[in-house]
């Protein structure tokens, strides 16, 4: 399981015109899905999110956690993140989970952050999504959970 967690003052993602999902500061999160994905995934790669100290304390140290700053976190389903670009001009997807596992598993990892007591906001699954977001730092981290050790 991937992720791309960039540290926002707002962000949004718009479906069809409407407004699926909207935070201020937080976290927005791209997420994907591979296919040897399971629940243990779901879990670190929730508890690493939730706990990243990268929002600044008194002393302008990134210190503080989504938590700290009562920041809430929007997910949006990325399969792209699996995209593999070594051979050729054309990515190919086949590492991704099928969409019946990722959907799975995508809202595993959000009722996972959830259980860290963080407000979540989504995307829809599967959709064609317009997301917009002010990155502020810029602060953006690449999150795998099988680069655990």
């Amino acid at each position: 399981m991937r992720a791309v967690v960039q540290r926002v003052s707002r962000a949004s993602v718009t479906v069809n015109g409407e407004i699926t999902g909207q935070i201020e500061q937080g976290f927005l999160v791209l997420l994907g899905v591979e296919q040897d994905d399971t629940q243990d995934d779901v879990i670190y790669l929730a508890q690493k999110t939730a706990g990243l100290r990268v929002f600044e304390d008194a002393e302008g140290k990134m210190n503080l956690a989504l938590s700290d700053v009562s920041g809430k976190m929007l997910v949006v389903s990325q399969f792209t993140l699996l995209g593999d670009c070594r051979k050729g001009r054309r990515p190919s997807f086949v590492n991704a989970a099928r969409p019946e596992q990722a959907d799975m598993l995508y809202q595993s990892f959000v009722a996972e952050v959830k259980g860290h007591g963080i407000e979540v906001e989504t995307g829809r699954f599967q959709e064609h999504m317009d997301v917009e977001l002010v990155n502020d730092g810029p602060i953006t981290l690449l999150l795998d959970s099988k680069k655990q050790f």
